[in-house]
């Protein structure tokens, strides 16, 4: 049986906006905006916002893990969110190319993190590439994160930074596209 439009993303496969189930996914992810919606609408405490993350939107939330309100997704299930994990307010995930974000990760307010773009020659076709947030790394405000990027443990991005390729371990990057600031001392 082939793939749905939602599983090919999730697999990191294009998907043609004329393939018969992209309707279908064009469905579920504005299903998942409209939960997002509902849950952005109504003020909450952590403790709160964390219970219905998980009832509404199914996203595997450990206790130790947080998102703050706003926030958008939207595939939840693209989103891997480790231990210890804090999100502040007005982060975006376009998660349909998967986001996996592991342990002690911070992300300041207003981060995207966006794994989905169009081919640049055949505009109706959405490419997905993952995007990996190692262990220990810290996302400043403002910054974008772009599809297939990997971003190395205890590594910070700077606040504003536009992060186009892979940040090794143990650095700062900035700027626009972001470059290697400094090295750290871990």
């Amino acid at each position: 049986m082939e793939k749905t439009a939602i599983e090919k993303m999730l697999s990191g496969k294009p998907v043609s906006m004329t393939d018969p189930t992209y309707g279908d996914a064009a469905a579920h992810i504005a299903e998942t905006w409209k939960k997002c919606e509902e849950i952005n609408c109504v003020p909450r405490t952590l403790t709160e916002l964390h219970d219905v993350i998980i009832e509404k939107l199914g996203i595997k939330l450990l206790a130790s893990s947080n998102i703050v309100q706003p926030f958008h997704i939207d595939v939840a299930e693209g989103l891997v969110i480790g231990e210890n994990v804090f999100i502040n307010y007005n982060c975006s995930m376009m998660s349909a190319g998967r986001i996996e974000i592991e342990d002690n990760v911070q992300i300041g307010p207003n981060v995207m993190i966006v794994t989905t773009n169009h081919d640049f020659n055949h505009r109706e076709v959405v490419l997905h590439q993952p995007i990996r947030i190692k262990k220990n790394a810290w996302i400043g405000g403002r910054a974008l994160i772009l599809p297939g990027v990997t971003i190395g443990e205890n590594a910070v991005v700077a606040g504003g930074a536009v992060v186009t390729k892979d940040v090794p371990a143990n650095t700062i990057v900035g700027g626009n596209p972001a470059k290697i600031i400094k090295h750290l001392d871990v």
